[in-house]
């Protein structure tokens, strides 16, 4: 059993990617409460978008994403604790299962920054590595559900192609990511904002990866 009944709601792929980040990042509060589960949809920072999710909004998508077998309740203490099962629903492997995470949680990618966006989660050997996992869910059969990435044409300025998960249904060109960066008017001017913030949050990262590495220009800067 591979493929899905349906495409999944905006919500529905928060709510799976904030459960697969978590197992990862925080495993020590995993299997995530419900009120975990909406801090980590509405987080500020490794998002794209940014949502708000409710409480009976996530609960609603967790409901829904049980009956998909994408997510199974723990229900032996007070709170219901709640943990993904998409490796083992959609029969991938575990490097494919993280680069579906990062993307539901990030928005579409180039092959560079998910290796970057995926350091706490998995350590991939080099770009060359996510390239040949996201091809391979690209070309993934028919009879296991059909592709669940798409490798997006380039827009102008673009160097690299980025990358769109399809648990969503077919990638809309209408979503800001898609938009030609150097269009005029507020969806470029909001398009170049969304671009310029996930640069800073990617340089952010580089510098706690040097700061954690204790990387002397750093940890001892001139005075």
């Amino acid at each position: 059993m591979t493929a899905l009944s349906r495409p999944l709601s905006a919500i529905e792929a928060r709510v799976l990617g904030t459960l697969m980040e978590k197992a990862r990042t925080v495993p020590d509060t995993y299997p995530l409460s419900l009120n975990l589960v909406v801090t980590g949809c509405n987080q500020k920072t490794s998002r794209e978008p940014v949502l708000t999710v409710t409480e009976m909004e996530a609960a609603q998508a967790l409901d829904e994403l049980r009956a998909l077998g994408l997510v199974q309740d723990m229900s032996g203490s007070r709170v219901t604790r709640y943990r993904h099962n998409v490796q083992r629903r959609l029969d991938v492997p575990e490097q494919s299962e993280v680069l579906l995470g990062l993307l539901m949680l990030r928005g579409p990618q180039t092959a560079g920054e998910l290796r970057l966006n995926a350091e706490r989660w998995y350590r991939f050997l080099d770009i060359s590595s996510v390239e040949g996992f996201l091809e391979e869910l690209a070309a993934r059969p028919g009879e296991k559900g059909g592709a669940l990435t798409v490798r997006l044409p380039r827009t102008r300025g673009e160097r690299e192609a980025r990358w769109a998960h399809l648990l969503c249904g077919p990638h809309q060109e209408g979503h800001p990511d898609a938009h030609d960066t150097s269009g005029a008017g507020a969806d470029g001017q909001n398009d170049r904002l969304s671009r310029l913030e996930r640069e800073v949050e990617q340089l952010r990262q580089i510098v706690e990866q040097l700061r954690a590495s204790d990387c002397p220009a750093l940890t001892n800067p001139r005075t």
